[in-house]
């Protein structure tokens, strides 16, 4: 077998990084390999104006187009920026709202919620009238979502309940979540033309 730092292991984790984000807990082959090789990643993506984002602790890497420096021609970006629905983006900013209340209050290091605890999270911010049942629909369709955006984790043997994951923190930072309540007045009372059930 080769050493770990030979080149036959850095196609893999540069193939796995570019389509997104690996985490300790669900690619515990390639997770050692990535923090292995991480200073030949970063000088390898850095050279296309890309920047890997590694959190050991919390578990995970990605990467992200950097901004380009003082007298850098811009580059074309590589990782697309996307443009999320109105209810997604709601269902994101109170998943990042709930996670800061957890750590906040000292709980569990895992946030954990059932899909009726993000109904009722979503619920106060739509109209009184709105069908429980479509709701749950819609609600459960957003939470795909999110799940396939990497920021929930279905528990194992019960597709009830979510990991809500840490990397939400990277995505939406603490200066986004200072603008919450501004944010959320918006949602109460969505631009014109913008309706409550619009999806992504």
């Amino acid at each position: 077998m080769p050493p770990s730092d030979s080149p036959d292991f850095l196609p893999p984790v540069l193939v796995a990084l570019m389509k997104g984000v690996v985490f300790r807990e669900s690619d515990p082959v390639l997770w050692p390999r990535v923090l292995e090789l991480s200073s030949r990643v970063r000088d390898y993506v850095g050279v296309v104006g890309l920047e890997l984002i590694l959190d050991e602790a919390e578990g995970y890497a990605y990467l992200r187009q950097r901004p380009p420096m003082e007298g850098e021609p811009e580059i074309p970006r590589l990782v697309p920026r996307r443009k999320l629905g109105y209810f997604v983006s709601l269902l994101v900013a109170l998943l990042r709202k709930k996670l800061a209340e957890n750590d906040a209050a000292g709980g569990e290091s895992r946030l954990i919620l059932s899909r009726q605890d993000m109904v009722d999270m979503v619920r106060i911010f739509l109209p009184d009238t709105v069908n429980e049942a479509r709701l749950s629909d819609q609600v459960a369709g957003q939470i795909n979502k999110v799940a396939e955006m990497g920021f929930l984790r279905k528990m194992k043997g019960d597709d009830d309940r979510f990991e809500v994951r840490r990397i939400l923190k990277a995505f939406v930072d603490a200066q986004w979540l200072e603008e919450f309540d501004r944010r959320l007045s918006e949602y109460r009372d969505p631009p014109s033309g913008v309706s409550r059930e619009e999806e992504a």
